[in-house]
Order: C-alpha cells, then sequence, then structure tokens
C-alpha cells in the first residue's frame, strides 16, 4: 500500500470571506455607525447652557455650607473664648486668695513681733519697779535706823550710794559668772586632756602585752617544732636513704628514656637524609634525559 495523501489546498482567507457574502447578525456596521444622528449646533448650545446652570447650582450650595460652616466657627470662638475668659478670672481669684493669705501672714509675724516687744517692754518696766521698791524699802530702813534720822540730805545722799552699790554689785556679779564659766571650761579641757591621755597609756599598755603574748607564743611555738624535729630526725634518717634510692631510680630512667628520644631522633634525621638525596639524584637524571 502506498502512502496516503494528506495535502490539502491553500484557501484565502479574505477570498473565502467575500465569496461568502456578509455575516447577518454581526452588529452595526462601520457605515451605520458614520451614518448615526448627530445634534446640531443648536442643541449643543442648550446643552452647554444646562450644564453651567448646573455648576451655578452647585457653587451655590458650597456658598450656603460656607456660610454655615462660618456660624458655627464663630459660635465656637465664641465659647472658647469665654472658657477662657473664665479661666483667667479663676486665676485672678486664686492669685489673689495667694496675695490675702501672704498679707495675714505677714499682719499675723508682725503682731507677734509687736506682742513679742510689748512683753519685754513690759519686763524692763517691771524689772524696774521692783529696783524702785527695793530703792524705798532700803530707804524706809535707813529712816528707822538712828542715822538715817539727821538730815534729809544724808538720806539723798545714801539713797544714791546705795544705788550706786547695787550697780557695783550686779557687775561684780556678771563678772564672777563670767570667771567660772570661764574656770569650769578650763577644768572641763583639762580634764578631757587628761581622760585622753590615760586612755593612750591604757592603750600602750595593751599594745606591749599583746606584742608580749604574741612573743611567747611564737618561742612556744620554736620550742614545739625544735622538738618534733629532732624526735623526727632520727627516725626521718632512713626514710632520706630510702627516698634518696628512689631518686636515683627514677633518674636513671629518665636519662634512658632521653638517651633512647635522641637515638630515634638521629635516625629519623638520616632517613630523611637519605630520602633528599634520591630525589635530588632522580631530578638530575631526568633533566639530563631531557
Amino acid at each position: 500500500m502506498g502512502k496516503r495523501d494528506n495535502r490539502v489546498a491553500y484557501v484565502n482567507p479574505i477570498a473565502a470571506s467575500r465569496s461568502r457574502g456578509p455575516s447577518q447578525n454581526s452588529g452595526p456596521s462601520i457605515q451605520d455607525y458614520l451614518s448615526r444622528p448627530r445634534p446640531t449646533w443648536e442643541e449643543v448650545k442648550e446643552q452647554l447652557e444646562k450644564k453651567k446652570k448646573g455648576s451655578r447650582a452647585l457653587a451655590d450650595f458650597e456658598d450656603k455650607m460656607n456660610e454655615r460652616w462660618k456660624k458655627e466657627l464663630a459660635k465656637n470662638r465664641e465659647k472658647l473664648l469665654a472658657d477662657r475668659e473664665k479661666e483667667k478670672e479663676k486665676e485672678k481669684k486664686i492669685a489673689d486668695k495667694a496675695k490675702e493669705k501672704n498679707l495675714t501672714d505677714k499682719t499675723k509675724e508682725k503682731i507677734f513681733t509687736d506682742k513679742e516687744k510689748e512683753k519685754k517692754i513690759l519686763e524692763k518696766e517691771e524689772k524696774k519697779e521692783k529696783k524702785e521698791k527695793k530703792k524705798k524699802e532700803k530707804k524706809k530702813s535707813n529712816r528707822h535706823s538712828p542715822s538715817s534720822s539727821s538730815s534729809s540730805s544724808s538720806s539723798d545722799s545714801s539713797s544714791s550710794s546705795s544705788s550706786e552699790s547695787d550697780d557695783e554689785g550686779e557687775k561684780k556679779s556678771v563678772k564672777k559668772k563670767r570667771k567660772r564659766k570661764k574656770s569650769s571650761a578650763r577644768k572641763a579641757s583639762d580634764g578631757s586632756a587628761a581622760e585622753s591621755d590615760a586612755e593612750s597609756k591604757k592603750k600602750k599598755k595593751k599594745i606591749k602585752e599583746e606584742g608580749e603574748e604574741k612573743d611567747e607564743k611564737s618561742r612556744r611555738r620554736k620550742r614545739k617544732a625544735e622538738r618534733i624535729h629532732k624526735d623526727s630526725s632520727s627516725g626521718s634518717s632512713v626514710d632520706s636513704e630510702g627516698e634518696e634510692a628512689v631518686e636515683a631510680k627514677k633518674k636513671k630512667r629518665s636519662s634512658e628514656e632521653k638517651d633512647r628520644i635522641t637515638k630515634s631522633k638521629k635516625k629519623r634525621r638520616k632517613k630523611h637524609k637519605k630520602h633528599g638525596r634520591k630525589n635530588k639524584k632522580r631530578t638530575a637524571s631526568g633533566s639530563e634525559h631531557d
């Protein structure tokens, strides 16, 4: 059997479509699009005017909304300003109250200081009255005595002398008090110095005693160590001989090991030298053949 003929004749698609004719139900054609109904210029103008009117309405709407927002913003501003004014008024009130408190405190301090001054003045006046009373009592006592009945001039002189003597007595008492204070301070300082000296002496004695005790303890320890050494020397002589023998053996072993190690190293070096010479000879012979 021969081969089957699978060949197909070439068909031009454009020619085939033309032969078929126009396709039905394929929708509007280009001619339909071009011959579509178009508006006139007047109709176009009307449409544009309608669009402009629509934009004006939107602008009017936007203007109305802007007015509303403006009103709301004004109201909010008024509220905020009123709140700020209220806060400022509160701060002013608080500051005024604080100032009043400070003033009241200052006035109280002034009143307190004035009262203290008045008390001091009253105390001074009372002291003066007491001194005057004392002077009067002394005058009366001098009058009752036989010497004071001579004349009023002598009484005046005695009163002045008594006042002077009182002043001198007060001065002397003040001086005595000062001297006593100074002497007590000196005694206290001398006593503290003496106490410090005594404490330092005690500390020195303690340090000396502690040093002596430490010396005695060290001496005792040395004596004990010497005794133990003497006792152990007799037994340690035998132990030392055994230890010397063990050490000699160890030395011999270590010397033998060192000799072995040195010998093995020498052998390895000789082998390396032989191999190096053989390699050199081989390289030389190979270069000659070349």
